[in-house]
C-alpha cells in the first residue's frame, strides 16, 4: 500500500471512529415508581428504549411485547440485497440486546384499547398499562401489487429487499444475473410513505455500479419509475440525485405507481396520471405499499384526517406523545410524523420519549423535542456514499460540517455506512446511543 493511500485510509477510519455514539445518554438519576409501561414491538426502538428506562425508573414494571426472536439489522438489507454482505449480517438474538428484570411475552398483538388501557394478544393474554409505547414497526402490503407474491422474489428477475435477509438474498440472485446479462431493469417505489426511502435509490446505484464494474454497462436499460413527482423528498438532495441519474444513464419515470405484475411475460403495470401503463422488464425490484399494523388501524389511534390509508398513530410530531391519549407514544415506523422511518430517526426519538414518559412519571413537564432528524448514506456506488441528513423542515443538518460534505460521493461517507453505522446501531440498542 502506498504511504498516501494508508495515511488517507488512516484518517477515514480515524473519522469514521469518531461518529457520535450518543443522541442524549440516560441520566443515571432514578426515579421511583410502580408504573406498569408495556412497550409494543422489540425492534430498534422497542429494545433502545426498554434499555434507558430500567437505568432511570426503580421500581417499574416494564413489559416488552413481539413474537420475534430474531433481531433484524434493516439498515444491512441494501448491502445483503447487492451481494456485499452475507444474509446472518442482519439478524441476531433479540433477548441479547434486551434488558434483565423485564416481562417478554412473545406473542402477537391482536388489539389495543385505550380506554381500558389494555393490550390483548392473540394467545389470549389481556395486559394491563400505565404507560403504553407503541414501537411495533410496519408491514408491508404485498396483496396491493396484483399478481405479485413473496414465493416470486429472486425468480424470473424479480427481487424485494424489504422482507428480511432471506428476501434480500433472494433479490441478490435476481439482481446478481441481471448485472450479467443485461436487459431492462426496473427500480420501484411506493405511494405509501416507507421506511428508509433512499434504499430504492441506493438498490438502483449498487445494481448500476455492479454491472458497469463487470464491463455490462452497455447491455443495460435502468429504469427507475415512481409514484412521486420528486427522487428525494428533500429539493436539493433529489436535484443532486436527478444529476447523478442523468449521468449514469438511469431513466426516470415519475408519477407512476407499480399495480400488477406478470410475472410470466415480465411485464409490470403502473398506474399514472392519465391511465395504466405497461413495462416490460428483464429485473423488476419491487417495494410494495407500507402501512401500520391491522391492530393499530383498528385501535382508533391513527390520525384520522391524513394517512388515513396508512393508519400511522396520531402524535406531536415534537414529543411523540399521543394526542388525544397522553398515556401512549409511538416510535419509530409507526409514528405519525412527516419525517423519521430510519434507524437513525429512532436514535434521536428514543431520548424524546425517555425524557417525556420519566418526567410524567415524576409529576414534571418534559423537555426534549425531535425535529424530525433523518439520516440516508446514500449509497451511489461501491465505496462511495453520500451522508444525507435532514430536518422535518428539509434543512440539511449535518453532523461533520466543513468535514464532510453531505452532497458529495465520498469514501468516508461509505465508511460510515459499511463500518461505524452498526456500532452506533448496536450502542443505541443497549441504551448507550
Amino acid at each position: 500500500m502506498k504511504r498516501r493511500d494508508f495515511l488517507s485510509l488512516a484518517a477515514l477510519s480515524s473519522a469514521a471512529a469518531a461518529v457520535p455514539l450518543t443522541a442524549a445518554q440516560p441520566a443515571r438519576a432514578e426515579v421511583a415508581t410502580s408504573a406498569h409501561i408495556v412497550i409494543v414491538g422489540a425492534g430498534a426502538a422497542g429494545t433502545a428504549l426498554a434499555n434507558r428506562l430500567t437505568q432511570r425508573l426503580d421500581g417499574a414494571r416494564i413489559t416488552i411485547i413481539d413474537p420475534r426472536t430474531t433481531h433484524l439489522y434493516q439498515p444491512g438489507l441494501t448491502l445483503v440485497a447487492t451481494g456485499l454482505k452475507p444474509a446472518n449480517y442482519v439478524t441476531s438474538d433479540a433477548s441479547h440486546w434486551l434488558p434483565g428484570g423485564i416481562e417478554w411475552i412473545a406473542e402477537k398483538v391482536a388489539a389495543v384499547d385505550a380506554e381500558t388501557k389494555t393490550v390483548s394478544t392473540e394467545g389470549g393474554q389481556t395486559i394491563n398499562y400505565d404507560w403504553l409505547v407503541l414501537a411495533p414497526g410496519l408491514v408491508l402490503d404485498h396483496g396491493a401489487i396484483e399478481g405479485f407474491s413473496t414465493d416470486m422474489i429472486g425468480e424470473n428477475g424479480i427481487g424485494a429487499l424489504y422482507g428480511g435477509p432471506e428476501h434480500a438474498a433472494r433479490t441478490w440472485a435476481a439482481a446478481q444475473k441481471f448485472t450479467e446479462d443485461g436487459g431492462t431493469g426496473i427500480f420501484t417505489r411506493p405511494i405509501t410513505e416507507m421506511k428508509c426511502a433512499g434504499a430504492p435509490l441506493k438498490h438502483t446505484f449498487l445494481v448500476d455500479d455492479i454491472a458497469r464494474r463487470a464491463g455490462n454497462a452497455g447491455k443495460m436499460n435502468m429504469v427507475y419509475a415512481a409514484p412521486q413527482t420528486a427522487l428525494f423528498g428533500v429539493p436539493i438532495v433529489a436535484e443532486k440525485v436527478r444529476m447523478l441519474f442523468e449521468d449514469r444513464g438511469v431513466d426516470t419515470r415519475m408519477s407512476r405507481t407499480l399495480t400488477a405484475i406478470d410475472a410470466g411475460n415480465k411485464r409490470a403495470t403502473f398506474a399514472t396520471d392519465s391511465g395504466t401503463e405497461e413495462m416490460e422488464y428483464d429485473y423488476l425490484h419491487v417495494i410494495p405499499p407500507q402501512r401500520a399494523p391491522e391492530f393499530i388501524r383498528q385501535s382508533g389511534l391513527s390520525w384520522a384526517d391524513k394517512w388515513t390509508d396508512q393508519g400511522w398513530v396520531e402524535v406531536d410530531m415534537k414529543t411523540l406523545r399521543h394526542l388525544r391519549h397522553p398515556e401512549i407514544f409511538a416510535l419509530g415506523d409507526v409514528a405519525g410524523v412527516p419525517k423519521g422511518k430510519t434507524a437513525a430517526s429512532v436514535k434521536w426519538q428514543v431520548p424524546v420519549v425517555e425524557d417525556h414518559l420519566v418526567a410524567a412519571i415524576d409529576g414534571r413537564e418534559g423537555a426534549e423535542t425531535y425535529d424530525g432528524y433523518t439520516s440516508c448514506p446514500l449509497i451511489t456506488r461501491i465505496g462511495r456514499a453520500m451522508l444525507v441528513e435532514f430536518d422535518y423542515h428539509n434543512n440539511l443538518v449535518p453532523s461533520f460540517p466543513g468535514i464532510i460534505a453531505p452532497l458529495e460521493e465520498l469514501w468516508i461517507s461509505w465508511l460510515m455506512k459499511e463500518v461505524a453505522l452498526k456500532a452506533t446501531y448496536n450502542a443505541m440498542l443497549r441504551g448507550d446511543a
